[in-house]
């Protein structure tokens, strides 16, 4: 069966029986959820730990000065 005939059936169902299919599937969810959130996922910590040290600021403030030096450019107008 499809989605589609699924929720074509459950409209067909009284307020009182789609409470109760409600009562009945929340449980199966809740227990999926669970066991999706159990598997172990890596830390994020580290993950660029193989790229090596990070730049100091005063090395990110020469590159910043080197490449802002020629700015703005006579050249273009």
């Amino acid at each position: 069966m499809t989605l589609e005939e699924i929720l074509d059936l459950v409209k067909q169902l009284s307020l009182v029986d789609k409470v109760r299919l409600i009562e009945r599937v929340a449980p199966e969810i809740e227990q999926d959820l669970a066991a999706s959130q159990a598997i172990a996922r890596r830390s994020l910590w580290g993950l660029c730990a193989d790229l090596g040290t990070a730049p100091s600021a005063s090395e990110i403030d020469q590159v910043r000065q080197e490449m802002w030096a020629n700015f703005p450019r006579e050249d273009i107008v």
